[in-house]
């Protein structure tokens, strides 16, 4: 029967007459009742009780319960269903139909109470028109997971200047702040005048240029030529001037390959989000700067600490910096040296600890 261990409080009919035979068998070969219990793990007195009830038919247990005195009447029944006849298509949900009946001034019982007689009864309830949900376009092949091959954008605003957009441009690999602009109005000028800073300041505006170069020397006619990848790939959402014909014109120049996220899923760019959540969130006096020049030299200030000082918990706990100029995977194969090195010290000191103490004196000795 594949019983083990103890039996369970309640077990059905068909359990208790398997028990209640085997028991049977054992005492025909010369077993004990109570040895045969105690094999089983299973109360002798309990045993016995099952044996009386299967000599009078009475194995199965009676249906848990009673009659309370707060149940529901036959006419609230059915008017819970008479509900569900009327509204279910509308309301499509039990907690509404609850409130349906009470409204209707039909019937007032909870939401549970509607579920529970809608099953007893088959009725269901269809559930609510949803839109199909999208998956992520991932990124291109061409795309390695490495510094300089994906960066991602987004425009955010602070409290006190919420009239000045700040363009922010991030490696999405190493989580660099690569630069930001500060600006009074929120364009494709900005996009492009701030990916422009970005390849400066990373050396890649000259290889951007050279490659687009490249691609508008091919000729199309030639069909067996290798295909020329862009530089690097830029993520971000459908916002007017990420999707702008400009932008786009910017970007085909400077061999950057655009990729959008989802509409309406900001998830789709959780790097950049999170990037302005800790910000805002670590250096709360942004959100009280009135001067946009003032915010400006802030930010430029709050960058330096972000990208050199601040741990990232995406990255393994370095820096920004730290990854991005290749010092992250030594240091954190050195955490790990150090912490498997401080085990074994540990582990040392206490066994020479453990073989130097003492038996504590025994009492009355001299």
């Amino acid at each position: 029967m594949g019983l083990s261990g103890l039996v369970p409080r309640r077990v059905d009919a068909a359990t208790k007459q398997g028990i209640l035979e085997l028991i049977d068998q054992a005492v025909a070969a010369g077993w004990q009742q109570r040895r045969a219990c105690s094999y089983l793990e299973l109360d002798e007195r309990r045993a016995w009780r099952w044996q009386q009830r299967r000599q009078a038919g009475t194995l199965d247990d009676l249906p848990v319960g009673g009659h309370p005195v707060h149940g529901l009447l036959e006419a609230e029944q059915d008017a819970i269903v008479a509900v569900f006849d009327a509204w279910g298509e509308i309301d499509r949900s039990h907690r509404k139909l609850a409130h349906r009946g009470s409204r209707e001034q039909l019937v007032w019982v909870s939401p549970s109470t509607v579920m529970r007689v809608l099953a007893a009864h088959g009725l269901v309830l269809k559930a609510p028109r949803r839109a199909g949900r999208s998956e992520r376009r991932p990124f291109p092949e061409w795309a390695s997971y490495e510094k300089h091959s994906i960066w991602i954008y987004d425009t955010t605003h602070f409290a006190a200047c919420p009239d000045v957009a700040v363009v922010t441009v991030m490696d999405l690999v190493t989580r660099k702040w690569i630069c930001e602009i500060v600006s009074g109005e929120e364009t494709s000028t900005q996009v492009q005048a701030c990916f422009t800073d970005a390849l400066e300041l990373e050396g890649l505006l000259d290889r951007a240029l050279a490659r687009h170069d490249e691609i508008a020397a091919r000729d199309p006619a030639c069909l067996d030529a290798p295909l020329v990848s862009p530089i690097l790939l830029a993520v971000s959402d459908n916002g007017p001037q990420m999707t702008s014909g400009s932008t786009a014109e910017f970007m085909a120049m400077c061999a950057i390959a655009q990729h959008f996220g989802r509409p309406g899923t900001p998830t789709d760019q959780a790097w950049i989000e999170s990037l302005f959540s800790h910000v805002k969130a670590d250096w709360p006096h942004l959100e009280q700067i009135t001067d946009p020049a003032v915010l400006r030299a802030e930010l430029e200030l709050v960058r330096v600490e972000y990208n050199t000082v601040r741990l990232h918990a995406g990255i393994g706990y370095v820096t920004p910096d730290d990854e991005h100029e290749g010092r992250g995977p030594a240091i954190r194969q050195a955490r790990r040296t150090g912490l498997f090195r401080a085990r074994r010290l540990r582990i040392a000191y206490h066994r020479s600890q453990r073989n130097q103490r003492q038996p504590p004196p025994l009492a009355g000795a001299d």
